[in-house]
């Protein structure tokens, strides 16, 4: 396929975008909000894969190369995109009393049963919750936690030190777990 892609094969182009576009897609909805920004980033991507065809790196796979392309696009439309400000995060962070314990720790979340409905229902409302984070919290948590990328990959990608990345992964996750809490103490939110 590499062959033809950097032939100029339109067949081969379009074989690409048909066999990764619902991976790209789902990687880019992950990081935006909004569908058509999702849809755009992986365009994006898609075009500029394209034109860097002659620099790419043989020894890697192309689906990586792509998926890299795909989150740096996605990352350009967050930065581009003229946005009111953030909302602030510590008003879903966890308090302390003054001997480091938390101020309302709340019960354990009770098991739920792993039905198939239940565990899509799960995933979507994780998923809701995510989406509520601020950005520069949920694009790390999506980085790190569901992309898999490691602490320096994602510090490069978003042009910031990976102490940086350390503290709003660990404050993304404690917002997520506020987030979720009433859900799996069994109240309804």
């Amino acid at each position: 396929m590499l062959v033809g892609l950097r032939a100029g094969d339109e067949a081969a182009f379009a074989e690409l975008v048909r066999q990764h576009t619902p991976r790209l897609l789902a990687v880019a909805r992950r990081l935006l909000n909004q569908e058509q920004d999702a849809q755009d980033a992986v365009q994006d991507a898609f075009l500029s894969a394209f034109r860097g065809l002659a620099s790419f790196d043989a020894n890697s796979r192309l689906a990586t190369w792509l998926h890299r392309i795909t989150v740096n696009a996605a990352l350009m439309k967050l930065r581009s995109k003229r946005r009111q400000p953030e909302q602030p995060i510590d008003p879903l962070l966890p308090t302390y009393l003054a001997d480091g314990h938390r101020h309302h720790p709340g019960p354990a979340w009770r098991a739920l049963p792993t039905e198939a409905l239940v565990q899509a229902e799960t995933r979507e409302l994780v998923r809701r919750c995510i989406a509520q984070l601020p950005d520069s919290y949920r694009v790390v948590l999506v980085l790190r936690d569901i992309e898999a990328l490691d602490t320096q990959t994602v510090a490069d990608h978003l042009g910031i030190e990976a102490g940086a990345v350390k503290t709003r992964l660990h404050r993304a996750r404690q917002a997520l777990r506020t987030l979720l809490d009433p859900h799996f103490r069994g109240e309804s939110a």
